[in-house]
């Protein structure tokens, strides 16, 4: 079950019936039923509220997804009609896993087919249709992506990697080489199985002034560490003197690709070597992290992160410290299980 909350409504799906409900927060912080339709597909497991005002519901279970329309007046009642968008992979798989919007289009990662989709609206609202897709190593699985200053960040799930790309032009623009692309799985002397799951990036505060990347790593076993799952905190910058010789030398061949490719794609002549900078390995004491949320910046909220295992451990409220470049641990409740996401309100 996936949740969202643009303010005191919050939108879920329920997985593998394949509904999106609508729900209100209550005076005493209990939810209110009040909306449900079917996603048209299997195991849904993502939604948002898009600026144009509808839900997006990604079928992780088939190869579709729906942008549900709601009431303009009241956007806890969906409109009913709204088709579903169907991804053109014929016999191929496909599994549909996040949606985020960026400059009046819908990214969609497929996890199983190995693509970003590029939806655009296609008429009336809650109409919409593929106009394009970003192609990613076959077999890398990207799982949840995030955008900061027109860079797309791509976290994957079977190879356990963050890469960084600049977004091709739209529809179907050649995608360049990649930036940056690094491990974010911490180093192990035991039988494990990464699967990374969740990247936030926080914004930019007086307090936070440099925007990070927070991704959680998800160990599947079969063997585990007593100290939990990790949460890897990274830093996009340029590469610097410190960098070692070898470094150095990689980055400059980098420098040397991107520019030639920024250019012929006429996005950039002076283009620097950008790195992925990993910033600390944070043990959670959870069982298969799989989700996490910062703390919305009004009121300050975002100085805590909060994470949740999907087997053992219950759920952990961190502190940000250092400007955001490691966590310290608030509080944990272990008799809360299970938990996929999570929601300020």
């Amino acid at each position: 079950m996936d949740y969202f909350a643009p303010t005191e409504q919050q939108y879920s799906l329920i997985s593998p019936v394949g509904d999106l409900q609508s729900f209100v927060v209550g005076d005493d912080g209990g939810l209110n039923l009040v909306d449900t339709i079917t996603t048209g597909g299997n195991g849904p497991t993502f939604t948002n509220p898009l600026s144009t005002g509808e839900v997006t519901a990604m079928n992780f279970g088939s190869p579709n997804c729906s942008l549900v329309a709601t009431n303009p007046s009241d956007p806890l009642h969906f409109v009913k009609d709204s088709p579903v968008v169907a991804f053109p992979v014929g016999d191929g798989p496909s599994n549909p896993h996040m949606s985020l919007e960026f400059n009046g289009e819908v990214f969609v990662t497929d996890l199983g087919g190995d693509k970003i989709w590029r939806l655009v609206r296609d008429g009336a609202p809650g109409s919409f249709k593929v106009q394009g897709q970003i192609n990613v190593d076959a077999g890398s699985g990207p799982r949840h992506i995030a955008i900061l200053d027109n860079i797309l960040f791509v976290l994957s799930e079977k190879v356990s990697t963050l890469t960084a790309m600049h977004i091709p032009q739209a529809p179907n623009g050649t995608a360049l080489p990649l930036i940056a692309n690094v491990s974010i799985t911490p180093p192990t002397t035991f039988n494990a199985t990464f699967a990374a799951a969740e990247i936030l990036i926080s914004t930019p505060t007086t307090q936070f002034p440099d925007p990070l990347i927070y991704v959680s790593n998800r160990n599947l076993g079969p063997e585990f560490d007593p100290k939990g799952d990790t949460i890897a905190i990274f830093e996009f910058k340029n590469a610097t003197s410190t960098a070692t010789d070898r470094e150095s030398t990689s980055s400059k061949r980098m420098l040397r690709r991107n520019r030639r490719d920024l250019q012929k794609a006429g996005l950039a002549s002076n283009a620097t070597a950008p790195q992925l900078s990993l910033l600390a390995q944070v043990p959670t004491g959870l069982k298969q992290i799989r989700s996490m949320s910062l703390g919305p910046v009004k009121g300050g909220g975002d100085e805590f992160l909060i994470a949740g295992a999907n087997v053992g451990g219950g759920v952990v409220m961190f502190r940000r410290v250092d400007g955001g470049r490691n966590l310290t641990e608030v509080v944990r409740n272990e008799q809360v299980a299970n938990r996929t996401s999570f929601v300020f309100v």
